[in-house]
């Protein structure tokens, strides 16, 4: 991430764009006509903004998903669901701010949704724990959705976390079996769950809310056990070979979607959601009414039965030779490679010049 929240391989798009404006500027100031030159230059960015975007490594879709103006889960909320009523307290500790969950309706339906939150400035990030839930908070989680289930109303899971809290007061109020309990629990809930990786999937901490019947991911979010800088500190004592190891893990929406861990990837405007959050919403709403209408027409014997059936279906066993190995690490490391230098100037870009 550099100044202003541009990464480095937006650069090249965004010094055009700048470009863009500064000659409407001149345009409205003179009064000129520079019509065609500016269309000229809209056209290469839109053609330099797809390439860009459509060429992304692992380890950028990972700097996309925690992009400090991406929607986080109250934002979502306020755009996709009605008459949002925000309840709290695990009724055992305290209320945990970095888990937020209530009542609101989804295309007229009443539904539960919870989800991690973010905060958008230092304040927030420490009132928020930056995102990171404490056992209460997922034990928040849990008593809305057992009330979910007493009401038949389905449950939203928005899922945007890079793990649970590490902390050793987490451990000591139960952090571990909060995390175990939830699953379990989610696995029996006769109630249709969607839950969505809006932006990071970290760990135990995720899946303490993504047990559901239908598993959605948006474009440029990441869902792993491990995050790339762990898995580098754990792997090779270096953070710094982060990108070659989101490369490795396979954690993106189109390398799950193909392991079938999850069911659909949503696609995001181009650029990102915090280009154009209305449009991220509008997208994910679409998809969470389609599908929670295809899920409302089993009972719940049936949800559970067949939600079983999914996770047990999860995991294969391949036995790699040497060969295949090697080829493996090459392609890893050359996509890390590419992340830490910044992609190639794309051809849109040289005609720009």
């Amino acid at each position: 991430m550099v100044a202003n929240s541009v990464f480095e391989w937006e650069r090249p798009l965004v010094e055009l764009e700048s470009r863009i404006k500064e000659l409407q500027a001149f345009v409205d100031q003179r009064g000129i006509d520079l019509t065609a030159e500016i269309a000229t230059l809209q056209e290469k960015a839109d053609r330099l903004r797809a390439e860009i975007f459509a060429n992304l490594t692992p380890w950028q879709r990972v700097q996309m998903a925690r992009h400090p103006k991406r929607p986080t889960t109250l934002d979502y909320i306020e755009l996709i669901f009605d008459d949002f009523l925000e309840l709290h307290g695990d009724r055992t500790v305290r209320d945990d701010e970095a888990m937020v969950g209530g009542i609101a309706l989804l295309d007229g339906v009443p539904v539960t949704v919870i989800g991690p939150q973010k905060g958008r400035d230092t304040k927030e990030n420490i009132r928020r724990n930056f995102g990171l839930p404490h056992p209460e908070g997922y034990r928040k989680a849990m008593r809305l959705m057992h009330q979910a289930a007493k009401f038949g109303r389905p449950i939203i899971s928005l899922i945007d976390v890079v793990g649970a809290y590490p902390g050793i007061e987490a451990e000591q109020r139960g952090q571990g079996v909060a995390i175990a309990e939830n699953i379990r629990q989610m696995s029996f809930l006769e109630v249709p769950i969607i839950c969505v990786v809006t932006g990071e999937g970290g760990s135990g901490g995720a899946l303490a809310i993504g047990v559901g019947d239908r598993v959605l991911m948006m474009e440029n979010a990441w869902y792993s056990v491990i995050s790339p800088e762990m898995c580098a500190e754990i792997l090779w004592k270096d953070t710094s070979k982060a990108p070659e190891a989101a490369a490795v893990l396979r954690l993106g929406a189109e390398d799950l979607l193909e392991f079938e861990i999850i069911d659909e990837v949503i696609a995001e405007p181009l650029g990102g959601a915090h280009r154009d959050p209305e449009d991220a919403a509008r997208r994910l709403k679409e998809a969470l009414v389609r599908h929670l209408h295809e899920l409302m027409r089993y009972d719940g014997p049936a949800l559970v039965e067949a939600r079983l059936a999914k996770y047990r279906r999860m995991g294969r066993l391949a036995e790699l030779t040497e060969e295949q190995m090697r080829a493996a690490a090459d392609a890893a490391e050359n996509s890390a490679g590419a992340a830490e230098t910044g992609q190639a100037a794309p051809a849109a870009l040289k005609e720009a010049d």
